[in-house]
């Protein structure tokens, strides 16, 4: 018994430092186990069509998939671009001396109130000339050459990392159960049924999990982009999409989302007097507020303590412990991963609280 306990503690030990140690590897193995679980009813149920008499090969059911996937995020990449395009047109069309004016206005009025206590000896407009050189000075310094070899690599990098999990998930699925059958074939005849069990288990609660976070961001998509287009918010489904998929990053999400409706609502708003602002601010937060209300009261306690059955105190400690070792990525992979480890100990500890199947022979 304790041979096998501290076996089993040597292996977890050596399994996440040579995670940590390749950890680009643990990341690319760990998307493409998720992909891979999303696809995998799409990609049976088309292999197991049958034309003339035969299926359909499983590597056209998955890139058929794959395909399919794609041109959701495609459609979804669409929306965004009239949102850019309008920003660019804004850009293109900024009159910098109507900018100069509008900085210049509230400068001179506190210049003006300084010299009132003489608290300064400058001559009217000095201090709008200094706030005026500081500006230029910060443009000039920008080094864009440095900024745009950042986004090449940026864009390499994630170029990389994507034909990576596509290569990984490809195959994961084109196998069907290889890597389950590989792992369950390194087990001892004594603790098979147990393990299957606990594969099974834990199949079956990402599966709930990923299917909850989907109807959670259909959900969310919804009532932020019905709520906005009711409050003449443009680009509402542009930023029903970006509230959803950020709404995927435990706490930090519904803030984004918020942050990101309101500043596309100020610059898109087709008015021109301030006093409208903080009404108009106003109703955007109004219709967030419904989205986090419905998400915190019907969603979130439907996936997570429905789906991975786990307390929400519990859910709490493992996001933050996540975003402690992996930032945001962490953050988003903290309850699968965390729910891989709870069921795989509970399942055994079951079976050596009920099944003596651990006892010293």
């Amino acid at each position: 018994m304790q041979k096998l306990i501290i076996s089993v503690l040597v292996f977890l030990v050596v399994l996440l430092l040579v995670g940590w140690y390749f950890s680009n590897i643990a990341f690319y193995l760990i998307i493409s186990l998720v992909i891979a679980a999303a696809l995998r009813p799409m990609t049976n149920r088309i292999s197991s069509v049958h034309i003339f008499g035969h299926n359909i090969p499983r590597w056209f059911a998955i890139m058929f998939s794959f395909a399919t996937i794609s041109l959701v995020l495609f459609a979804i990449t669409l929306l965004f671009i009239p949102l850019i395009i309008a920003q660019v047109e804004v850009i293109q069309n900024v009159d910098i001396e109507f900018i100069y004016e509008q900085i210049k206005r509230p400068v001179d009025h506190f210049e003006a109130f300084l010299i009132r206590l003489n608290l300064t000896s400058n001559s009217p407009g000095h201090l709008f000339g200094q706030v005026k050189s500081t500006i230029l000075a910060s443009i000039s310094e920008i080094n864009f050459q440095g900024f745009i070899n950042g986004l090449i690599n940026a864009t390499s990098t994630v170029l990389i990392s994507v034909l990576a999990v596509v290569f990984i998930s490809f195959f994961l699925l084109l196998e069907n159960g290889l890597l389950r059958r590989n792992i369950i074939n390194l087990v001892p005849n004594e603790y098979f049924e147990l393990s299957v069990a606990t594969f099974h288990k834990v199949e079956r609660l990402l599966s709930n999990y990923l299917v909850g976070l989907l109807i959670q961001m259909i959900a969310i998509f919804t009532i932020a982009s019905t709520g906005l287009a009711i409050v003449g918010v443009d680009y509402a489904l542009t930023i029903g999409v970006f509230a959803a998929v950020a709404n995927l990053i435990p706490y930090a999400g519904p803030i984004l989302g918020a942050t990101f409706g309101v500043m596309v609502g100020l610059i898109t708003g087709d008015y021109m007097d301030a006093q409208e602002m903080p009404l108009f601010v106003l109703k955007i937060l109004s219709v967030f507020s419904v989205v986090q209300l419905a998400d915190n009261i019907f969603l979130q306690p439907l996936i997570f303590s429905k789906s991975v059955k786990a307390h929400p105190l519990e859910i709490f400690v493992i996001i933050f412990a996540g975003a402690k070792v992996g930032g945001v990525l962490g953050m988003i992979f903290a309850i699968p991963v965390y729910t891989i480890f709870r069921v795989s100990i509970q399942e055994f500890y079951k079976g050596y609280k009920e099944y003596r199947i651990f006892k010293i022979k």
